[in-house]
């Protein structure tokens, strides 16, 4: 599985840099992953839900340590790239709420009912 685009939407924020999309082969997309800095470093965290005891769950992470620092390699080198073009949050507008699943109500079939 191959890495074919990566969009970063940077951030100015103390600790959270920006929200990032990868897709993968053209035909998968994972947004809302995030490069955070920390007092040492930056790092990628998956895309994660708030959980009702307060938590927080990945909802798509690798499965592997080698797959993760591939994603997490690639993602800071376009995040550090997109920085250099000076693409800093005034000149990158923010992803919207629904580009990153948040806010949109879920769809019914036409057959489906709530009620």
């Amino acid at each position: 599985m191959q890495i074919t685009e990566i969009r970063v939407y940077p951030r100015d924020e103390e600790k959270l840099k920006a929200f990032v999309t990868v897709t993968f082969d053209d035909a998968f997309v994972v947004r809302n992953l995030k490069v955070i800095q920390t007092k040492d470093n930056l790092f990628v965290a998956m895309p994660s839900r708030k959980m009702a005891d307060g938590t927080h769950k990945d909802i798509a992470h690798p499965i592997n340590n080698e797959t993760r620092k591939h994603i997490e390699e690639k993602v800071l080198a376009a995040y550090r790239q997109k920085i250099s073009e000076g693409g800093d949050s005034e000149k990158t507008p923010a992803p919207s709420k629904t580009e990153f699943g948040g806010g949109e109500k879920p769809t019914t079939g036409a057959d489906d009912k709530v009620e």
